[in-house]
């Protein structure tokens, strides 16, 4: 068994489906998806339905991104609502084919509300935990805050632990590279934005990148744990 992160997908259906087209990721492999399925690309509900459909074929598990947050918190605030279409919203309602429904809420369906009320906070999975956004060095995971786990920009990020390797998301490179600090590995890589969804072996460091076009990148990132901070928990 193999255990793989996809970093954020943004209704990037096609880079979705690409990855597991190429028959890397077996039935028995465990994949974290490390969240923002929705918003910015224009296909979030179809990467909503994928992700329920082949949940039943495959091992998956699934973190909470910022935009699920967005997206739930504007289902319950008329206020939150503006903010999120005027940012970023309109193009998940676009794909629920929505439009200014005041019921949009009860148009998505209830297993996709039911999805992102699912997702976690984070993932361990032996040296590795998985989040969206980081981790803030010093704390504990059950003391991080919302901020650290789902907002927070880490362009330079802080070791968080002298035995733990941190895989996230959310600070997309818009180079399309993997970020890999050692301590802390990025995997946006800015896939709605026309650079690729990439898909990571944790373990062996094999990885393959794809886009909306159905093109592939495969490569080997040469993991290692080389921690740059004394603030550990």
């Amino acid at each position: 068994m193999s255990v793989y992160a996809i970093g954020d997908i943004h209704g990037s259906i096609e880079a979705l489906r690409t990855i597991f087209n190429q028959g890397l990721i077996k039935r028995d492999d465990k994949i974290i998806f490390l969240g923002d399925y929705v918003d910015k690309g224009s296909n979030s509900n179809d990467v909503i339905e994928w992700l329920l459909t082949h949940r039943k074929l495959f091992d998956f598990e699934f973190i909470l991104g910022n935009h699920e947050i967005m997206m739930n918190t504007a289902r319950r605030s008329p206020e939150r609502l503006l903010e999120w279409l005027y940012f970023v919203g309109a193009s998940t309602l676009d794909s629920y084919q929505i439009g200014d429904d005041k019921n949009w809420a009860d148009k998505i369906p209830k297993s996709h509300w039911a999805f992102i009320d699912s997702c976690k906070h984070y993932i361990e999975i032996g040296k590795f935990i998985f989040v969206h956004a980081g981790l803030e060095s010093g704390k504990t995971l059950n003391d991080q805050d919302q901020d650290h786990l789902f907002w927070k920009k880490f362009e330079e990020p802080e070791a968080y632990s002298s035995e733990r390797i941190v895989v996230c998301g959310h600070t997309s490179r818009k180079d399309g590279e993997i970020a890999n600090f050692g301590h802390t590995i990025c995997i946006d890589t800015y896939a709605h934005g026309g650079m690729w969804l990439t898909c990571l072996n944790v373990e062996s460091g094999e990885f393959i990148k794809a886009n909306n076009k159905r093109e592939t990148v495969i490569g080997n990132l040469n993991i290692q744990h080389a921690p740059s901070s004394n603030n550990f928990i």
